[in-house]
């Protein structure tokens, strides 16, 4: 049976003196890179840094996970996205919050915007055949998993295009993983710029294809304007 079904999502704000910095995009657009220079360059400030990723390595969720996304096991679909949700509620209650809670900067290399990004690509192959309905209606049933998670201060979303990204990758010495080929990548950049465009008081898009340090001067002036660090 068919219901029309419509509902707003409240993100829950910070409440704590820390702040809270994520990094999205997808794969091989140097995401982890600025995140590492981002860190020295705050602790170099005195700052205390927490560095941290999505998914986390911890037994046994974020050990499935990983197995999954290195092809170990197979998973459908919804079942994936529900183990990622448990993994970072954990994640959030153990790691993030401990840590904003004491004034702590915390950098994460991933959060809860890879869901929806990712999470449209496994509802549906391509993404561009999804209209707008279709799109607000899968991101939405992803985000009410998330509306108690604390939302980041800031996002910066590294915009680079797959076929960047699939020569970042290709010079990597590591096996392909199971969303690191060319027309996954395409479909789930499709997805981050649709959410750089739907919420862009929380995402911030950087051109992650000019050199390092121009990437990471764009990162720094966002910083300094809004959280003047």
């Amino acid at each position: 049976m068919k219901y029309h079904i419509s509902f707003d999502i409240e993100f829950r704000e910070n409440p704590y003196k820390g702040k809270y910095i994520a990094f999205e995009g997808i794969d091989g657009v140097g995401k982890t890179t600025q995140a590492a220079i981002l860190k020295k360059y705050l602790q170099k400030k005195g700052r205390e840094v927490i560095f941290t990723k999505e998914p986390t390595q911890n037994p046994p969720i974020g050990t499935l996970i990983h197995d999954f996304i290195k092809g170990k096991i197979k998973f459908p679909s919804v079942s994936i996205q529900y183990l990622f949700a448990a993994d970072r509620e954990i994640h959030l209650k153990d790691t993030v919050e401990p840590a904003l809670k004491n004034g702590k900067i915390v950098i994460s290399d991933r959060c809860f915007w890879s869901s929806v990004a990712y999470g449209i690509l496994d509802k549906k192959e391509d993404f561009y055949k999804l209209n707008n309905r279709e799109i607000l209606l899968v991101s939405e049933s992803i985000l009410s998993m998330y509306h108690q998670f604390i939302v980041p201060d800031i996002t910066f979303y590294i915009d680079a295009s797959s076929d960047i990204a699939i020569s970042r990758i290709s010079k990597m010495k590591k096996k392909h993983e199971y969303y690191e080929t060319r027309e996954k990548l395409k479909n789930i950049k499709a997805g981050y710029d649709w959410l750089a465009e739907k919420f862009p008081k929380e995402i911030v898009a950087i051109d992650g294809e000019k050199p390092v340090e121009e990437v990471t001067a764009q990162i720094l002036k966002n910083l300094e304007l809004r959280f003047k660090i």
